[in-house]
């Protein structure tokens, strides 16, 4: 699954019209990164929740044919939070374990080794705190993810789950956070740390900057 209904208003004016997803960086369109990246990973059914500008979405992405993949979209009629809509898209999945990405990351990690201890309902991956993000989200024992820590890390947004984690919520407004740290009290988040390429795009400096490291 891609995360890809955000508002993107970091951007200012260059998301007024267009959607973060559609934004170029580099020659690519930011979400065609994910969606490459799934597809390295042998992944080719994918499903993208949609909701601001979600028509234009759909229209330029299509059914995926292009990048070789089957592309099939969860429509939010008002935004469900990126735990809301992964409820939402839980009949997707048909009850087996699966990879989420947002739109907005762009990582080297290779997916096609990602996976999940088998006690564990979330595995996340972690990745050194960025300037922004100093403080980090969580901590890293043993491959168990922990909220009581002095040295924490940031959650790179990519991360494989258990339908099982999801099945017992509604569809509405749910972030992810809220979820997680639930799971994690209970003792069910394994997790990995992530030294690789990983960046972030949230905002018009964000794309200067790694159009920059294309560049180099």
């Amino acid at each position: 699954m891609i995360l890809a209904a955000g508002l993107g208003s970091r951007m200012g004016a260059l998301t007024q019209d267009v959607p973060k997803p559609l934004l170029k960086v580099g020659k690519k369109y930011l979400i065609e990164y994910a969606i490459e990246s799934l597809k390295t990973a042998g992944i080719r059914d994918i499903i993208i929740n949609i909701f601001y500008h979600a028509e234009l979405i759909q229209n330029t992405l299509g059914d995926g044919s292009v990048w070789d993949v089957n592309l099939t979209y969860s429509h939010e009629l008002k935004r469900l939070e990126t735990g809301g809509a992964i409820v939402k898209a839980l009949p997707f999945f048909e009850d087996h374990p699966f990879l989420v990405l947002s739109a907005d990351v762009i990582c080297n990690m290779d997916l096609s080794n990602f996976t999940m201890p088998s006690a564990s309902l979330a595995h996340l991956v972690l990745v050194p705190n960025p300037i922004y993000h100093a403080n980090g989200d969580f901590g890293l024992q043993n491959e168990r993810v922990i909220l009581d820590c002095d040295e924490k890390y940031t959650f790179g947004n990519v991360a494989l789950y258990q339908p099982a984690l999801f099945q017992t919520l509604k569809i509405a407004y749910l972030p992810l956070g809220n979820i997680l740290k639930m799971a994690i009290m209970q003792g069910v988040v394994t997790g990995q740390l992530y030294h690789g390429a990983w960046s972030n795009i949230g905002t018009p400096q964000d794309i200067a900057a790694y159009e920059d490291l294309l560049a180099c």
